[in-house]
């Protein structure tokens, strides 16, 4: 199989060269074409997930949950940080589970592609729907994640549940769509330079800290000291924005930052579209570099 049989039959002509609306028109309108395949490839991904382990897929509620665990004796009991925020064991529990969702969809991109390179190589179809379903397969997993989360607030904070927490959908949405434009630019960087999967690895720990997650935006500018440039570059943090949406909804139940919430939105959207150019013009590529 060549590069050039990799490009869809209309674009193969030398005279034609696609431009970049051509292409991301393209890229979504062959993805919706193949719902069915990304359907079977998260079939496939879930049960692959919970195979090779003896309490399979349980270990999706259990692991948000064994992570909250450690950052609260971490944070918490040893730094003493927990006695200074009520409810502590909450309060990071709605911030690590939508992290936890980003980190598998990241890393997940990053072997969406390289991991299908038997399938590439045999047959044609739009490589596009490798990290979609990779980054879907995410999703399903912060949904069972849910479930310890509302059961901890059913059981231990019931003064915490309001209606606000019916707003959870329309955080992920916004979510999910910066997550999986992340996806799919490292699902292709990936192939070229596999130097990538280590590099994200290396970038998400940091990301982690330098999000509120084991802390509320309110500390860093206690911290900032009405330093404006640390604010400006945190608040540049889309994650500052949307855990902090998460904590509201859960923790606070007030209603989260639209605006802030709305900005990273827009930029999610041009960012999947960027994400999505990048990966088509990368994909005639694929077959011969893997």
């Amino acid at each position: 199989m060549t590069a050039r049989s990799e490009v869809p039959s209309s674009f193969r002509s030398s005279s034609v060269r696609p431009g970049s609306l051509a292409l991301i028109r393209l890229g979504i309108s062959e993805t919706l074409s193949r719902r069915r395949l990304i359907a079977y490839l998260i079939r496939a991904d879930l049960k692959k997930a919970g195979t090779d382990t003896l309490l399979g897929n349980l270990w999706w509620i259990l692991d948000p949950l064994f992570q909250m665990l450690i950052y609260y004796v971490l944070v918490g009991v040893i730094l003493g940080r927990g006695g200074s925020t009520p409810d502590y064991p909450l309060f990071i529990f709605c911030a690590i589970l939508p992290w936890k969702w980003f980190t598998e969809t990241v890393q997940g991109g990053v072997g969406a592609v390289v991991g299908g390179e038997r399938l590439i190589k045999q047959i044609y179809f739009p490589k596009l729907v490798l990290p979609l379903a990779s980054a879907s397969s995410a999703v399903i997993s912060f949904g069972f994640g849910l479930i310890p989360l509302f059961a901890m607030m059913w059981f231990a904070y019931p003064d915490r549940i309001s209606a606000w927490l019916l707003l959870i959908p329309v955080v992920g949405v916004v979510q999910a769509v910066f997550s999986l434009s992340v996806g799919i630019a490292v699902s292709a960087l990936n192939v070229f330079y596999r130097d990538v999967g280590n590099i994200a690895g290396h970038i998400l720990r940091f990301w982690f800290y330098l999000s509120p997650t084991l802390y509320s935006v309110d500390d860093v500018h206690k911290i900032a000291k009405g330093n404006a440039l640390i604010i400006r570059w945190y608040e540049l943090n889309p994650f500052t924005h949307i855990l902090g949406s998460y904590r509201s909804l859960i923790y606070y139940g007030t209603a989260p930052d639209w605006i802030g919430l709305g900005a990273v939105f827009v930029a999610a959207i041009v960012l999947l579209a960027l994400a999505i150019l990048l990966f088509k013009r990368a994909e005639p590529s694929f077959a011969k570099v893997l």
